[in-house]
């Protein structure tokens, strides 16, 4: 069965084949976060984005290869309330955006930087740090050699917007030029995006739109 995005708390995972990298989409409540299982087909090994909530379903998602790491999107709390639980539970190394991390009740093992890359068994995925919603967002993308990139962009863009920057103008216009640079003038149409909330989208689905959010402000 093709992949959709479309899964909703306490439902099934989705599950995204590619050629070195298997992608599983779950989510978790209360406040319907995604989270996203990586696993590289070579090695096995597996990297958690966001440990948001459900820690006993997301430890059994990831199941008995373990977990190597946990990358935090940002540091609002409806993204990291299973991270202690899950890294209690697995050791897994934990990662987040260098501006965010204090606002994360769990130690940060290492602080991503705008480029910065993390790694999967033999799968790199580069770090894009996104300002606005958060002061630290990070975006992780993967190139995939085999076909079109990957991002997931945890609270920073979503179908029909950028994220929510609380009636900030300044904070808006930081999140939208950082999503410009960084991820539309930087990756191709056919990018698929695997956001925080709701269901995925790609950056060409949502590029005809940029001049409109711009001028709304939102």
């Amino acid at each position: 069965m093709a992949y959709s995005g479309e899964v909703t708390v306490g439902g099934a995972p989705d599950v995204h084949e590619l050629s070195d990298l298997v992608i599983t989409k779950v989510a978790v409540g209360p406040m319907n976060n995604n989270a996203y299982l990586l696993r590289c087909r070579e090695t096995d090994e597996q990297l958690l984005i966001d440990a948001a909530n459900d820690a006993e379903a997301l430890v059994e998602l990831v199941g008995a290869d373990g977990l190597a790491s946990v990358v935090t999107t940002h540091r609002h709390g409806d993204h990291w309330q299973a991270l202690r639980a899950v890294v209690d539970a697995t050791g897994a190394r934990t990662y987040a955006g260098r501006e965010d991390a204090e606002g994360i009740p769990v130690a940060t093992d290492v602080l991503l930087d705008d480029g910065d890359t993390v790694s999967v068994g033999r799968v790199t995925l580069t770090a894009r740090h996104l300002v606005g919603h958060t002061p630290g967002s990070v975006a992780l993308v993967y190139d995939d050699p085999h076909g079109h990139p990957h991002v997931f962009t945890g609270d920073c863009l979503f179908p029909g917007g950028v994220g929510n920057t609380f009636d900030d103008p300044a904070a808006f216009t930081s999140l939208l030029g950082d999503v410009t640079t960084k991820l539309f003038d930087a990756l191709p149409d056919e990018t698929w995006v695997y956001p925080g909330h709701g269901h995925d989208t790609s950056l060409g689905a949502e590029r005809p739109h940029l001049k409109e959010w711009r001028e709304r402000g939102w």
